[in-house]
C-alpha cells in the first residue's frame, strides 16, 4: 500500500487518544524475504538463513525472521492505517521509548500491525509528538512478535 487511507487534523487525532487507530493487512514473510534482509544487513546468522540447521535447533522446525526485519515492517503497516496529518510540513520517525521482541516469527508466518494512539503532545511552537502503542501480531500465535511505544514528531 502506498500511503495512509485517510487524513486528520492534529486536534481530531488528539481526540482519539486511548483508542485503536487501526490494524494493517496481514503480510506473509517467506524465506526469500528473510534471505534478502540478511544479505542487505549482513545478518547471516543460521537461525535466519539456514533452514536445515535451524530446523535442528529451533522449536519452530525452521528459520525465524530477524527481529529487526519485523521492526522494519512497522512503517508500511502504519502507512496502511495511521492518518496523515493535515497542516504539518512533514513527519519524522523519532524513535521508541520501549521496544521488545516478545516472540520469534517462524518463516512463512503472517504478521500484521495494530496501532493504538497513546498521546499527542506539544513539544514547542513548531513541533508535536505523536505516540503510538504498536504491536506486530503473528497469525495464530498467543504472543505478539513485538510491542513498541513508537514516537513520531511532526513539524507544524
Amino acid at each position: 500500500m502506498e500511503g495512509p487511507v485517510h487524513s486528520s487534523t492534529l486536534d481530531a487525532l488528539a481526540a482519539r487518544v486511548g483508542k485503536e487507530i487501526g490494524v494493517s493487512a496481514w503480510k506473509t514473510i517467506d524465506q526469500p524475504m528473510i534471505d534478502a534482509f540478511g544479505e542487505l544487513t549482513g545478518d547471516q546468522h543460521f537461525i535466519h538463513v539456514d533452514p536445515v540447521r535451524a530446523a535442528q535447533v529451533l522449536p519452530s522446525g525452521g528459520t525465524i525472521v530477524h527481529g529487526f526485519f519485523t521492526l522494519a515492517l512497522l512503517s508500511n503497516m502504519a502507512y496502511q492505517v495511521c492518518p496523515t496529518i493535515e497542516g504539518v510540513r512533514f513527519p519524522l520517525n523519532y524513535g521508541f521509548n520501549r521496544l521488545r521482541f516478545v516472540a520469534p516469527v517462524p518463516v512463512n508466518s503472517r504478521v500484521r500491525g495494530r496501532f493504538v494512539l497513546k498521546s499527542v503532545d506539544v513539544i514547542d511552537a513548531q513541533q508535536r509528538q505523536i505516540v503510538y502503542d504498536a504491536t506486530v501480531e503473528i497469525d495464530g500465535a498467543p504472543k505478539p512478535a513485538l510491542v513498541a511505544e513508537w514516537l513520531t514528531r511532526v513539524l507544524v
